[in-house]
């Protein structure tokens, strides 16, 4: 598709595009989901299974909203990890955090989530929000999570799903193709970075496809679930024991 960067160039490119966009990023998550991100961030990390005191990986953390959430659940004897290879989105998330009740409970390192710089077996769960679709290659980067991910642990992704009731879904393309990238101009400066996510989410898998991608990943369990009549899907899977 037209406006997509190659596979070579992508990671420079997608970081050149979220460190433009990065002061923001939050601003066009709220307009752009009408206020609903933050309760999908909530169900992404009950899916996650993660409990109190355990330890958490955020990959693509972007400006650790989900990273915060994942806090929240392993409160303060916890350990919660966001990595993400933009150094202006983590210098937001950092700044996010300065007020938050388990701010020192958070680490936020920049990385690739191609290679994890992290020992197999490593964290309770490990969720990536609106990130695989920025990968160069979605099977390596969920393979990454995976084997870093303890046995019995989750593998959980939040993005844009695809819909398929008839009329919603023509609304929700022109949304995203027409609506989007105006909002993304005039907020954000930037209309081209949030053309890119439109072109982007139409050529992302699908949830059921994503599914199936957790499963050659060597997950189990691997299941979907909609949110926002399918325009948004979390993916899950379970490490084998």
């Amino acid at each position: 598709m037209a406006d997509l960067p190659s596979k070579e160039n992508k990671e420079k490119f997608v970081r050149d595009m979220f460190n433009s966009i990065a002061r923001r990023y939050d601003i066009m998550n709220t307009l752009m989901s009408f206020g609903l991100d933050k309760s999908w961030r909530k169900f992404t990390v009950r899916r996650s299974g993660l409990k109190p005191g355990g330890s958490g990986l955020d990959v693509c953390c972007g400006t650790g909203m989900l990273s915060m959430e994942q806090a929240l659940s392993v409160g303060p004897n916890g350990r919660v990890t966001g990595l993400d290879f933009s150094e202006n989105m983590l210098a937001i998330a950092k700044e996010n955090i300065k007020g938050f009740k388990f701010k020192d409970n958070i680490t936020f390192i920049q990385g690739n989530a191609m290679e994890l710089p992290f020992e197999d077996n490593t964290f309770d769960c490990a969720t990536v929000g609106w990130g695989l679709r920025n990968v160069p290659d979605i099977l390596t980067a969920v393979k990454e999570m995976t084997r870093v991910v303890k046995p019995g642990g989750k593998v959980v992704s939040i993005d844009m799903g695809q819909p398929t009731a008839p009329v919603f879904k023509q609304i929700y393309w022109l949304f995203f193709e027409k609506i989007i990238p105006a909002m993304g101009k005039l907020t954000a400066g930037n209309k081209g970075a949030y053309q890119y996510l439109h072109n982007s989410a139409k050529v992302f898998p699908p949830q059921w496809e994503l599914t199936r991608i957790f499963a050659e990943a060597g997950l189990i369990d691997t299941v979907y679930h909609n949110l926002a009549g399918g325009a948004v899907a979390v993916v899950e899977g379970r490490k084998d024991t």
